[in-house]
């Protein structure tokens, strides 16, 4: 059993709480049942698992796996109250291809709302989320917590939005902006069989150079006092829509 919080192993697992070292080390760390047997069922690369003293889980005879102590345990968690079970994942670098159903993310740098976001897409149906500059790491451990798992079933990519904009245009796919300037309601919209939609940055909205580039802008009305939607809130709103 692992006992010293400064093991080298230990340090190297801390490390990946940083994207700096999750991009130099191709791995990230997840935590709880949840997200290890989503990731086991999905077939990513488990490196190692990280099972706490007191805690017992089923372990596939091809996962290796190392047992830790209570205070090594809490050193690598991020969560309040762990289940006791952690993981080292490699990360499964996707690539854009020609989708009737695409995200595309500009900007957003709040984990839950990443997160949410990329869980909504899987559950709408979308092929696949694309990440472009300015967005928070996918594989951060709160975007990832917030995926509940949907980080292993969705392809997340990273990508120069304009030109992924002008690749899906070029193969017929019909992108929408969301936006709150120059924009009629999504309720006036038809539903194209093939669609991408821009969810911006929560201040600042979808960056101009993208806004000039989309087929349509649309908007979600607001018929109350508050000044808008969390970006999650209406991205939901929005994908279900145009999923028609």
């Amino acid at each position: 059993m692992l006992t010293s919080i400064n093991n080298p192993k230990v340090k190297e697992w801390k490390k990946l709480h940083k994207r700096k070292f999750r991009e130099r080390m191709g791995c990230f760390i997840i935590e709880g049942d949840h997200l290890v047997e989503e990731a086991l069922r999905s077939g990513w690369k488990i490196e190692e698992l990280m099972i706490r003293e007191d805690y017992t889980f089923p372990i596939p005879e091809e996962v290796p796996w190392t047992e830790v102590s209570i205070q090594v345990f809490e050193a690598i968690a991020q969560t309040e109250t762990p289940q006791g079970i952690a993981a080292v994942v490699s990360i499964e670098e996707k690539q854009y291809k020609h989708s009737q159903l695409s995200l595309l993310i500009d900007g957003v740098q709040d984990p839950g709302n990443l997160g949410t976001l990329i869980r909504t897409a899987d559950a709408a149906g979308f092929e696949q989320v694309i990440l472009g500059n300015g967005t928070v790491d996918a594989f951060n451990e709160k975007v990832v917590r917030a995926t509940q798992g949907s980080i292993f079933h969705i392809p997340v990519v990273r990508g120069n939005l304009e030109e992924v904009v002008k690749e899906l245009q070029t193969s017929g796919v019909k992108v929408f902006a969301s936006s709150l300037t120059n924009a009629i309601s999504y309720k006036e919209i038809a539903t194209p069989r093939q669609v991408a939609l821009i969810i911006g940055n929560e201040g600042n909205g979808v960056k101009e150079e993208l806004i000039e580039l989309a087929d349509e802008q649309i908007y979600i009305p607001i018929y109350g006092k508050a000044e808008s939607l969390n970006a999650a809130i209406a991205g939901a709103v929005l994908m279900y829509h145009l999923r028609g």
